[in-house]
């Protein structure tokens, strides 16, 4: 696989960290004199942006992402929509061609959202060379659920309190009949894809996982572990002797 230069990837990481926007204009419009009221003008017209608030709905300065994605670490910390998905997808886009052997480390604390977003970075996961760790903390609900469960094998955890919550995707239908009739044979399909795949990550049936799923079925880091959304419950015990051992 060729590899990006370097500049291309210092560029793609400032556009992913900073959402850096091109039509962002810090001087004077061409064809325009250059006079102090000229720049002051287009400053006025063409405010900075507040840097230390993200897109996305995420509430960490840009600092603190940029740190953490320097470690190799991305956070899903709300709901899956497709702003969050589209993020989330070019970090691990970048962080898979800046290194393709070194794992991703994927934190989830998600009510859930959308499905198609939500599968946007599920196929990406699937698809870079780098295996991708996920961690439960807080809850892991609907999408956030699954997405947990879609780690690498063997390295898909859970905090001891976090909660993890399994149910159907949900469908809002309106339309005329015909509409109906088209978005309810959808929302089927997604339902046996999701039963599938969730089949294959934790070795139940599917037929167990389509009757667990009919309603909400929460479960503990214990309990999680046991069904097979996890392999690990992450304690300090769990991080000695993983230290230990390498």
């Amino acid at each position: 696989m060729t590899r990006p230069s370097h500049s291309l990837v210092s560029v793609a990481r400032s556009q992913v960290l900073h959402n850096a926007s091109p039509q962002w204009i810090f001087g004077p419009v061409p064809g325009r004199g250059d006079t102090a009221e000229r720049r002051q003008a287009d400053v006025t017209q063409h405010p900075t942006p507040d840097m230390r608030t993200t897109t996305a709905g995420l509430n960490l300065t840009d600092s603190v992402y940029e740190r953490l994605l320097q470690e190799r670490i991305v956070v899903l910390g709300s709901e899956v929509n497709d702003d969050i998905s589209n993020r989330i997808t070019a970090q691990l886009l970048l962080l898979a061609a800046e290194d393709s052997q070194s794992d991703i480390r994927f934190y989830i604390n998600s009510p859930g959202g959308s499905v198609t977003a939500g599968f946007a970075i599920y196929d990406t996961m699937q698809l870079i060379e780098p295996d991708v760790a996920t961690y439960a903390m807080g809850l892991a609900a609907s999408m956030g659920q699954f997405l947990l469960s879609s780690g690498a094998p063997g390295k898909r955890y859970s905090l001891p309190h976090a909660r993890i919550l399994m149910h159907q995707p949900s469908a809002g239908v309106t339309g005329t009949a015909s509409d109906i009739a088209i978005q309810a044979e959808v929302y089927g399909k997604w339902k046996q894809e999701l039963a599938n795949i969730t089949s294959e990550q934790t070795g139940q049936t599917i037929e167990q996982i389509i009757a667990d799923g009919d309603r909400d079925r929460w479960f503990t880091a214990s309990e999680a572990k046991e069904y097979g959304f996890v392999d690990h419950v992450l304690t300090r015990e769990h991080l000695a002797n993983n230290n230990s051992a390498s």
